[in-house]
């Protein structure tokens, strides 16, 4: 018999069943609903609704369908729409007709809502240690190259020159903004919507605080409508597993460039790349490809889901049956991508004579402009003469190192005989002194920054996470 049906009720059309059914991929919650079932039996005795033996016997029924589940003996029957559904069944086969008690004021519209909650609670701190490691590992390329320097890009063509490490610790803060948002999200994610009932709240005296206390939320939902309707914390996760995938898209994106033969800046591990089932002088960078394309699918669950709730009315709809799908998927390609990356960045190796090779003079341009600036000269004029003077050179072959002082005199009368001491790379890299510049000092700056960020920065853990079975809270 269904949660909601009664024996005597007209059977259900068999494709519409299969349509409707959602336990094929929501069984993943039962761990959830589970220990969200163990609290709330909790709270029924508390509230005077179970005796403390009815209590015991549904906690200890509970416990073994979950050992059940976990040892993979669990038996789904084909009426077994939804886990929630699977569980209580289950429970009624273990201990007859008091498992019918534990229901009392609650509806699968907040059961439901509390255990993907559960579910995304017990996976940010994992995908926030993602993070940090592959920061850990862009950091650690830094530190150990701090003096090489390589051309910096913009439109794709050399702009100027800058430290290897600054490349690197330009990934590492964007991979730290989508840190502090997880942090930033996790409180929303931490509200409790259990005790909502199906959409104005249950009428019985169930102590919602000491039931988040249990589970490990931070608040209570205020709102019990909203409280069943509510998914922002799913979009909200899934836009920032999109933003973490373009973030590593556009790490894989650098990389796979780097490694190429045209500009042979890096050179990959082995471990992480693939032959060709053709070539054998060709080795491929299929784990970053990998992950520029997992971009696209994290991407795409966030702008489907969003699709999704754009027009629905209050309260519960079983549209909301399709958030599982894409957070499991999300979650999933996550820890997958977590598992390989760092790996990736950590054994990657510069080439250092590549990177100074790809030096070139036109690159130090920008430093005759700024010379002429401390020289009193107006930008927008020092601009105009170095661009005429960077045409001259192009028109005679040379470098702008081999052109005479009186020629440079010809472009602007500024320039003296101290100009050719500008035209060095790494003495442009250190005069970029500013904060967040790429002067080896304001390097080291950032790399202290962001180890401080990890000292201080709690992690986002649940206590729900180390309770999942019986404990009561800590």
């Amino acid at each position: 018999m269904r949660l909601w049906g009664t024996p005597e009720g007209s059977a259900l059309d068999p494709a519409f069943e299969r349509l409707n059914a959602s336990l094929l991929f929501d069984r993943r919650l039962y761990p959830y609903d589970i220990q969200g079932s163990i609290a709330w039996a909790r709270a029924l005795a508390r509230a005077g609704l179970l005796t403390p033996e009815e209590c015991q016997q549904i906690v200890a029924g509970l416990e073994a369908v979950k050992a059940e589940l976990d040892a993979g003996a669990f038996a789904f029957q084909p009426t077994d729409e939804d886990i929630h559904t699977a569980i209580e069944r289950r429970l009624r086969e273990r201990i007859g007709a008091v498992a019918g008690k534990l229901h009392t004021g609650r509806s699968r519209n907040d059961q439901v809502a509390t255990d993907l909650r559960l579910f995304l609670m017990e996976a940010w701190p994992r995908l926030e240690e993602g993070l940090r490691n592959l920061e850990a590992a862009l950091v650690a390329q830094a530190e150990a190259h701090i003096d090489l320097l390589m051309p910096g890009y913009t439109h794709l063509q050399r702009a100027q020159p800058i430290r290897y490490a600054h490349w690197c610790l330009a990934h590492a803060w964007a991979f730290e903004r989508d840190r502090a948002r997880l942090r930033d999200a996790h409180p929303r994610l931490a509200t409790l919507p259990l005790g909502s009932s199906a959409l104005s709240g249950t009428p019985f005296p169930i102590d919602r605080e000491a039931l988040a206390q249990e589970l490990g939320f931070s608040s209570v939902s205020p709102n019990s409508l909203d409280a069943v309707s509510d998914r922002d914390f799913v979009a909200e996760f899934l836009f920032i597993a999109a933003m973490i995938g373009a973030h590593l898209s556009r790490l894989a994106e650098d990389l796979i460039l780097f490694a190429s033969a045209e500009f042979g800046f890096v050179e990959l591990d082995p471990a992480y790349t693939t032959g060709s089932s053709l070539m054998p002088q060709k080795r491929n960078p299929d784990a970053l490809e990998l992950a520029r394309a997992k971009a696209g699918r994290l991407i795409g669950h966030l702008v489907g889901f969003l699709t999704v709730l754009k027009g629905l009315p209050s309260g519960y709809n079983k549209d909301l049956q399709e958030d599982k799908e894409p957070v499991f998927d999300a979650v999933d390609t996550l820890d997958a991508l977590f598992a390989v990356l760092p790996g990736v960045v950590r054994t990657m190796r510069p080439r250092p004579e590549r990177m100074r090779g790809a030096l070139e003079e036109a690159m130090l341009a920008t430093e005759l402009a700024d010379y002429l600036v401390r020289k009193g000269v107006p930008f927008r004029e020092a601009h105009r003469a170095v661009s005429g003077l960077v045409q001259t050179a192009l028109r005679g072959g040379k470098p702008l190192s081999a052109l005479p002082l009186e020629v440079m005199r010809q472009h602007h009368p500024a320039f003296e005989a101290d100009v050719y001491a500008v035209l060095d790379p790494e003495a442009a890299v250190e005069r970029r002194t500013v904060r967040g510049g790429t002067a080896r000092s304001a390097v080291e700056e950032q790399i202290r920054a962001l180890r401080a960020r990890w000292a201080e920065a709690r992690s986002v853990t649940s206590p729900a996470s180390h309770q999942r079975s019986t404990g009561a809270p800590e």
